[in-house]
This record gives structure tokens, C-alpha cells and sequence, in this order.
């Protein structure tokens, strides 16, 4: 399933941590069969239930938000250089292909349709992301990502990996709503 995970999500590889590289992956392998999601389901799954329409899919999303954040770090570093805010790139690529991996818990599926399901009504996808990081011993820095990318880390001081990925994520949110 590694191969498969990683045609599914290449920018893993550009993580150079190899234990980390491995901690995204085995959340990503239990994640998707959490539900047994297949990967052409994976690709079908609508990024947000909280708009009508959605033509983009989760996996589109969680690509282009990382991708996204990998772009405004290289336009960062190339203005500022050493007067930039360093940024751990690792993180930042691992918490932007983490940051929704909780809605693979949060949603369901019946008969090609796919819902909020009666876990997803009680705990939004970055709680559960964070669980799952937890489990696997992913680093604080990462699970900060996750926790704090949505409405629920609003009020929460964000580390600066952190920041770039919720405005990413939030630019495709707000075009796609």
C-alpha cells in the first residue's frame, strides 16, 4: 500500500525525514482503511461538505494546499533569505498532507454518496487528525498544524508552519464556498 499511497500523494517524498516520511504514510494507511476507502473513492470524495457543488476533490485539495504552502515558503525565502522566519519545511509538508487526513474518519459512505457521518456530527476531521498523529508519534510541531488549521484554532497562537498552512488552505476553501 506504500507505493499505492505515495501515487496517491507524491509530495510525501519530498520529505526528508525518513521516519517521518514513514509516520505520514502509516497514518495515511490507516486512515484510508478506516472505511475502506478505495483510492478512486479517495479521489471522488468532494474536499468540503460545507459547500454545495464541490467539483474538487479531497485529494486535489490536500495536494494543492500542500503544494500551496511549499510555494509560499520558497517565495519567502527567495524576498528574505536568512532575514526570513525559519521554517521547518518537513513540517510544514507533513502538517499539510495531515491537516484533513481526519475527515477520512469524519465522513462516510453509502451507495456512491458521501456524508458526515454520526462521528464526524461529534468531532470535526482536525480532533481526529490529531488523534491519529498522536498515535503514530508524530511530532508536536506536526500535530500544532493539524490542530489549529480550521475554525477550532482561532483563538490559538500558530506556529509559522502553521500559518502559511491555514491561509492556504483557507484561499481554496473561501474560492471553492
Amino acid at each position: 500500500m506504500d507505493k499505492k499511497i505515495f501515487e496517491l500523494l507524491p509530495e510525501i517524498s519530498e520529505i526528508q525525514d525518513s521516519v517521518l516520511q514513514e509516520k505520514v504514510i502509516v497514518c495515511w494507511q490507516e486512515a484510508v482503511n478506516y472505511r475502506n476507502w478505495t483510492f478512486d473513492e479517495l479521489r471522488k470524495i468532494p474536499f468540503t461538505l460545507l459547500a454545495e457543488n464541490v467539483k474538487i476533490g479531497f485529494i486535489e485539495h490536500v495536494r494543492t494546499c500542500c503544494r500551496m504552502a511549499l510555494a509560499c515558503n520558497s517565495v519567502l525565502d527567495h524576498a528574505y533569505g536568512k532575514r526570513k522566519t525559519k521554517i521547518n519545511r518537513d513540517y510544514l509538508i507533513a502538517g499539510s498532507l495531515l491537516a484533513d487526513i481526519g475527515k477520512l474518519f469524519e465522513y462516510d459512505k453509502k451507495d456512491g454518496t458521501i456524508y458526515k457521518s454520526e462521528y464526524g456530527k461529534k468531532l470535526r476531521h482536525p480532533f481526529s487528525g490529531v488523534g491519529l498523529a498522536f498515535k503514530h508519534d508524530l511530532p508536536a510541531e506536526v500535530m500544532h498544524i493539524i490542530a489549529v488549521h480550521s475554525k477550532e484554532g482561532a483563538d490559538e497562537i500558530r506556529s509559522p508552519e502553521a500559518i502559511i498552512f491555514h491561509h492556504v488552505d483557507f484561499i481554496d476553501f473561501e474560492l471553492v464556498k
